[in-house]
């Protein structure tokens, strides 16, 4: 028996036999060619792309079918992607400059592409890579004639073990069949693990080495709940797993049923349960969750485009459309601008920074850049009469950064008044606690904003200064260190002296494990991935305010992480034998 922990990336409990999916590493050509060749080059390049497009589409359709709304919309940036005139004009450019074969070309334009992405120390970039990778697999398979096995031919019911799933290869699994799914690589933010997520596949991923471990055939338990796989289990392991997984079903049960139900303790007290969403087509999943509207809708992707940034019209069409969306479900909370530093902007220079987790990035930039800020300080403005809309600045540091910020968006709003452009002259602003320094000078900030949203994935990573990305590491990354936790506290206490409400945004608020002891803490609202509302919405209607509050004041007199993390999972064990089992 081999145990394999790594990341719980889908929950849920299954077990069934191995299907090893190694990608075969295609050998891409390199040879010389003449300039009269180029055009020929390019008419190959052109014909594999219209058939990797004909592939897609039919995937697509298959998706639409099926109404799985992820699939499609990720299946539309690769769409996206092979149409880009700009990266296919970098094709062809590279093409004269190398004058060597259309295959090689291609590898070498999009391996200087995902080295700049995977500089990112955004995960949402980082994982966008991935993207790139499969489109170009499939462009190269057709110029070299090479199919590769799809998983849509599965014919038995097993787990799907690689090394790294593309998207599109999950688009197009056979469902029915693939029960499982687990990944050397991968993380919470992956298209795998949202994809698994939306179609309830547990899934464990970032296991570094199954696939040199697993053989096809052999049985495998995959425990999504606690991101463990365990190879050739034994006996009782065996017998243990299938009555948890026996369990997770009737669980499961359970929770669709509180998609319409509202998120209220057993002694009254009502919990706000928002959700995370980064793209405007995201909003319908939402309100089919039950959640109270969004309280993070990262703007990023209006800036991240091959094509350039968004304009002012783009952006007010589609902070338009989620708030029209949402008008009557709790509104929506937009972050304004976060990249910058390793965060790359296409066609855009930014400075070479040394350390971009503490570089030129989020308000820093848009600070220094104000005609980008304010083409976006005017969009939301002008979107803001259509209903309920907050905006929040990222990563403010101090007092200082808050007021420039704050001045620029009246600056932005005298602008408009003079111009006749109508706008929420009461608009509710608020800011992201992300770094310790805005943790620590919160009864000032507080002063200055209308509510706080705290982002714990970052605050945890500049807490205990651990590298959230960094695999060597990440056994330090816990947000229940005590250091955090009094960090939440602290920041919790002072808005509400304040009188304004906190909100959390960051990973956190969405383990139901933790949901108690922020509740217990005080935490007016929860913003999460939509598909885990049920979950923690489980949790907090089955425990009273009382309850939560001292738990909360029993872990704040502990000293490690160690000791909080297993008192908290006790006390729950004790009122939900399946959140940790």
């Amino acid at each position: 028996m081999k145990i394999f922990n790594g990341i719980s990336a889908s929950s849920g409990i299954v077990i069934g036999k191995v299907f090893l999916y190694l990608d075969d590493n295609l050998k891409v050509p390199k040879y010389s060619i003449e300039q009269e060749a180029i055009e020929s080059e390019m008419a190959r390049f052109h014909l594999a792309v219209e058939k990797v497009a004909e592939d897609l589409k039919v995937i697509q359709l298959q998706s639409s079918n099926m109404r799985m709304e992820e699939e499609s919309r990720f299946l539309d940036s690769h769409m996206l992607m092979l149409s880009d005139p700009e990266f296919i004009n970098q094709i062809k450019i590279n093409l004269g400059n190398y004058k060597r074969n259309i295959e090689w070309v291609l590898l070498m334009t999009v391996k200087h592409l995902i080295r700049t992405l995977k500089k990112a120390e955004s995960p949402y970039l980082v994982e966008r890579t991935v993207d790139i990778y499969d489109v170009t697999q499939r462009i190269h398979r057709h110029l070299m004639f090479n199919e590769k096995i799809s998983l849509a031919a599965i014919e038995n019911e097993v787990i799907v073990v690689t090394h790294n799933l593309m998207p599109s290869d999950t688009a197009s699994m056979n469902r029915n069949m693939v029960k499982g799914i687990v990944m050397n690589a991968g993380g919470k933010t992956s298209h795998t693990a949202i994809l698994a997520r939306s179609f309830g596949i547990p899934s464990v991923l970032g296991l570094t080495n199954i696939t040199d471990k697993a053989r096809s055939g052999d049985i495998i338990i995959v425990d999504g709940n606690t991101g463990t796989a365990i190879l050739d289990p034994d006996e009782d392991t065996l017998a243990k797993y299938k009555k948890r997984a026996q369990k997770w079903l009737l669980h499961v049960e359970q929770l669709n049923k509180l998609d319409k139900l509202s998120s209220v303790t057993i002694d009254g007290q009502r919990v706000i349960l928002r959700a995370n969403i980064e793209l405007p087509e995201e909003v319908e999943q939402v309100l089919s969750h039950g959640a109270d509207g969004i309280g993070l809708f990262r703007s990023e992707f209006l800036f991240l485009k091959p094509s350039g940034f968004s304009s002012e019209e783009d952006q007010y069409n589609a902070y338009t459309y989620v708030i029209k969306k949402v008008k009557d479900n709790g509104g929506v909370t937009i972050r304004t601008l976060d990249v910058g530093g390793d965060k790359i902007i296409p066609d855009f220079e930014t400075t070479d920074d040394k350390n971009p987790l503490l570089g030129w990035r989020a308000i820093r930039f848009c600070l220094d850049r104000k005609d980008i800020f304010k083409v976006q300080m005017r969009a939301l403005l002008r979107a803001s009469v259509h209903g309920d809309l907050r905006i929040m600045f990222p990563m403010i540091s101090g007092v200082e950064e808050l007021e420039d910020a704050l001045a620029f968006l009246e600056e932005t709003k005298q602008e408009l008044r003079d111009e006749g452009i109508s706008f929420d002259e009461n608009i509710r602003i608020g800011i992201m606690i992300e770094v310790p320094s805005a943790a620590l000078t919160c009864d000032i900030l507080a002063k200055k904003v209308d509510f706080f949203s705290i982002g714990t994935n970052d605050l945890v990573q500049y807490t205990i200064a651990v590298d959230r990305g960094n695999e060597n590491i990440a056994y330090l990354y816990k947000y229940f260190h005590p250091a955090v936790l009094r960090l939440l506290k602290m920041v919790i206490d002072n808005a509400h002296s304040a009188g304004i409400p906190v909100a959390m945004c960051g990973e956190m608020a969405g383990d139901p494990l933790a949901s108690v002891v922020l509740l217990g803490m005080g935490l007016d609202s929860f913003s999460m991935s939509s598909g885990v509302i049920p979950a923690v919405k489980e949790v907090l209607r089955s425990v009273s305010l009382n309850e939560a509050e001292e738990l909360v004041e029993k872990i704040m007199q502990m000293s490690s992480t160690q000791l909080i993390e297993n008192y908290v999972s006790e006390w729950m064990n004790e009122r939900f034998d399946n959140i940790t089992e």
